[in-house]
């Protein structure tokens, strides 16, 4: 074990059944990992995040089963370098976790060390949990490995071992194969013997070591969301001493944006630093990389925000052709780097250096089969079809060449982890291969050996039969803010470049209905419903997000980000009448009306996902009905509900999959469910109940950003809030707790738990307009359990509201049998 030397120590009690939770580690050593080119065997999967263990998604490819017969249950032999550099410190994780994302096949591993002082000499056990291998040394002695290497699947081994009074070195070798996204991180529980201690080694004196900690534990972001202004920095108390701060500001895992990184000081005494002006810097949800700095001695912690240039946008463009005159301009300009802003540019006459560089840029990605390649190569082919000749020869080239040598599809010969099984990523590989073909009809696509005539007809085949599952299912990542723009993407390039009239009108149709969808799952043109798939960074970012923009460009209300799928696209359809909308439909998406509008229908493969959506001109909510209560939960957000004018007047109720802020979990701290609740809605009340699994997080939680708000009333098991004119009343089975320390400060509310209800009632009372009056009106709502698991409310509304546990919602002479609920649903309005 190699440790850097330090003449001081931090030291921490480790009680029986605790993590050791403070470390030193090494970079991350990676290694490409190939094996020769090979077909794999399977289809599209409907129900991939339907795991049948845990949170377990058993898809497995090639290059995992040649790892696990070369290195499972063989002794790992660590790799790279092993040098001490960094240390990690626990912010509320029990594990040490550097999950991520890695585009390509990629064996990584690392080492991480740290001290334990025993009080006596004695044995000791231990348990270790991790998803690939580890080797746990102490004292310099190998006292235990494993090595399953099962992608993303926990697993456990307990050890005893002889320690010594005194200080006793402890190291842990861990190490996997990456394939796109990994849960790469371990876990060393002290299960018994006499008392410990953790001694962390550090450069500096072990009070400034600890009140660096208590610097990053607790600081924050001034606002939740900036749509102007300075980034501010805030932390719990003044700094002891001056530090060097260094903030890395970055996208997400699939942004090419270059990352902005800002050196900074806290002076001595300070507890707010100015981070730069938010106009200054990209737009959408952006990780802020955040190190604090002391003679060597590092500690980094990573928060999020949003970020919307929205005083820039106040003016929306009155009429449709002006406002897709500014979507195509403004994705041209400032969009993120990508062959989406590409196309814009060539939609725009902007064919010059800095397009023809972006062409070549994203090039790589492609001819690599990145994981998401497919993301990038259907616009690419947009270009190449449509502005080819506009195209420098030599750019052209070499994207011909990467459009030739792509793979396909998984039954061609490969080396990749592209994520072939879902809906979003299987059109666009089925609309890459037939435009490619359709294109190039006598080359030879390098991959499958086919000529483009017979990849073509091969990629039309399943183009249509991805139509044909969609025209009868839907969307099984049903109201999926990220994946929405996806399927758009996919679509619109067909709509516009198919020559097969089938495909080019059925695309439309498909394309006209997602929007749809879009326009009833919208609060003021803001999607908010539940969601098949979600991540922290589109929950958390509903101004900036795509469809904020898409809203802008159909309806006249929303803003622009800066990452783009289909924006650009779907005005160049508009432009060209290929797509055309409903009246009705901005009047629906922006809901003005003095009554309510009722929304539910059904989505996935045997109507897996039966959705329910109800809005008022001030107040909205959507849900998941009868949806796996009880079962481990991927990245489903089952409860979405917003109030008011103000998009992040907004709030989701999960149960975190991790404790880790930030972390890449699915599902994570806010994105997705560890526990997936019973949840039903009737109108606007609607009861949350969770019962969780052991080992997991033992509290439920809500987003919830108090500054948002115009009012906000927070006592025992009763939150009150109001957004303009909208309000609701969050009930709890026991108080909540406000957090009013760190990255998520005063913006969560916690229920603590295993079984936690939350019980929901938005105002659509028009006569009640003050919050008195509405707290009184619904201060004596609670929820009643009874006789073969109905829960009843007493709503002074709606009168007798019976949740019966088959599903049904019987209230006000109604019953509403989620069964009963189709794809083309049903939408109808309701006097208030």
């Amino acid at each position: 074990m190699t440790m850097l030397q330090h003449r001081h120590y931090c030291y921490f009690p480790l009680p029986n059944n605790n993590a050791i939770r403070y470390w030193q580690l090494s970079a991350i050593s990676s290694q490409c990992y190939d094996v020769a080119d090979a077909p794999m065997q399977g289809e599209m999967d409907p129900f991939f995040f339907l795991s049948k263990h845990k949170n377990f998604i058993p898809h497995t490819y090639p290059c995992r089963t040649e790892f696990r017969q070369q290195f499972a249950g063989i002794k790992p032999v660590p790799f790279g370098d092993v040098r001490m550099t960094k240390w990690w410190f626990p912010f509320g994780s029990d594990r040490v976790d550097l999950s991520g994302f890695w585009f390509r096949p990629t064996r990584v591993g690392a080492q991480a060390a740290t001290h334990l002082v025993a009080e006596q000499d004695g044995d000791y056990t231990f348990r270790l949990t991790t998803c690939g291998a580890a080797i746990v040394t102490v004292n310099g002695e190998e006292v235990a490995w494993k090595a399953d290497y099962q992608r993303n699947l926990e697993s456990q081994f307990e050890f005893t071992v002889p320690l010594q009074a005194g200080l006793n070195d402890i190291a842990v070798w861990f190490d996997d194969l990456a394939e796109r996204d990994i849960r790469f991180f371990f876990q060393l529980d002290f299960l018994h013997g006499a008392p410990l201690h953790v001694a962390l080694a550090t450069p500096v004196v072990d009070t400034l070591a600890l009140q660096m900690e208590h610097l990053l534990e607790g600081m924050s972001f001034e606002h939740s969301t900036y749509t102007a202004g300075i980034i501010r920095l805030c932390f719990p108390t003044v700094a002891p001493e001056t530090l060097q701060l260094h903030v890395r500001i970055v996208g997400d895992f699939i942004s090419l944006d270059q990352p902005v990184d800002i050196a900074l000081t806290l002076e001595k005494g300070e507890k707010v630093v100015d981070i730069a002006p938010s106009e200054s810097l990209p737009a959408d949800f952006r990780n802020f990389i955040i190190t604090l700095e002391k003679d060597d001695f590092r500690i980094t912690r990573t928060l999020g925000v949003e970020i919307c240039h929205a005083q820039q946008q106040r003016q929306v463009p009155a009429t449709l052709d002006a406002r897709i005159d500014e979507a195509l301009h403004y994705v041209a300009t400032q969009g993120e780097y990508s062959s989406v802003k590409a196309l814009a540019r060539l939609a725009c006459n902007l064919n010059d250096t800095q397009t023809h560089a972006m062409l070549e840029g994203v090039l790589p990605s492609v001819e690599a089969c990145h994981d998401c390649a497919d993301f990038t190569l259907v616009p690419l082919l947009w270009c190449r079809i449509v502005w080819g000749e506009q195209i420098a020869e030599a750019t052209r080239t070499k994207i011909d060449h990467a459009i030739l040598n792509f793979r396909y599809w998984m039954d061609e010969p490969g080396n990749d982890v592209q994520w072939y099984f879902s809906e979003n990523h299987a059109l666009l590989f089925h609309t890459a291969a037939y435009l490619a073909g359709s294109y190039f009809p006598q080359a030879t696509f390098v991959r499958s050996g086919r000529t483009g005539r017979d990849q073509a007809d091969v990629g039309r085949t399943r183009v249509l039969a991805w139509l044909d599952h969609f025209e009868q299912c839907e969307m099984a990542e049903w109201n999926s803010a990220p994946y929405f723009p996806i399927d758009l993407k996919g679509l619109s390039a067909l709509a516009a470049l198919a020559e097969d009239p089938e495909i080019a009108t059925r695309s439309q149709r498909a394309i006209a209905r997602l929007l749809e969808q879009i326009a009833r799952s919208a609060h003021q043109g803001i999607l908010t419903a539940s969601q098949g798939r979600s991540y922290e960074y589109t929950l958390r970012a509903g101004r900036s997000l795509e469809l904020s923009a898409i809203a802008r460009l159909l309806w006249g209300k929303g803003n622009y980000g800066c990452r783009f799928h289909a924006l650009p696209q779907l005005a160049l359809l508009m432009r060209q009448q290929k797509i055309t909308l409903p009246a009705a439909l901005a009047e629906v998406a922006v809901w003005q009306g003095d009554n309510a509008l009722e929304w539910h229908f059904a989505q996935g493969a045997n109507r897996i996902a039966r959705l329910y959506h109800y809005k008022t001109r001030h107040v909205a909510m959507g849900s998941i009905a009868g949806y796996r209560w009880g079962e481990w939960g991927y990245q489903e957000t089952p409860v979405h509900m917003r109030i008011g004018d103000i998009p992040e007047a907004q709030l989701w109720i999960n149960h975190p999959g991790e404790t880790l802020h930030g972390g890449f979990g699915r599902p994570s701290y806010w994105g997705g469910c560890g526990t997936l609740p019973r949840v039903q809605q009737y109108r606007g009340l609607a009861v949350v109940s969770f019962r969780t699994h052991p080992g997991q997080p033992d509290f439920t939680h809500a987003w919830l950003a108090q500054s948002a708000f115009s009012e906000v009333r927070i006592a025992g098991d009763r939150i009150l809030l109001r957004g303009g004119e909208g309000m609701v009343q969050l009930s709890g089975n026991v108080p909540f707790g406000i957090v009013t320390h760190g990255p998520t400060r005063h913006c969560e509310v916690r229920l603590t738990g295993r079984e936690t209800c939350w019980l929901i009632r938005l105002n659509d009372d028009p006569h009640i307009t003050s919050l008195d009056a509405f707290e009184r009106d619904v201060a004596g709502l609670a929820v009643e359990e009874q006789a073969d698991g109905v829960l009843l409310v007493r709503d002074p509304q709606y009168g007798e509201v019976f949740f019966h546990a088959d599903g049904r919602v019987q209230a006000q002479g109604r019953v509403l049998d989620p069964k009963t609920w189709t794809v083309a649903g049903e939408s109808r309005e309701l006097p208030l």
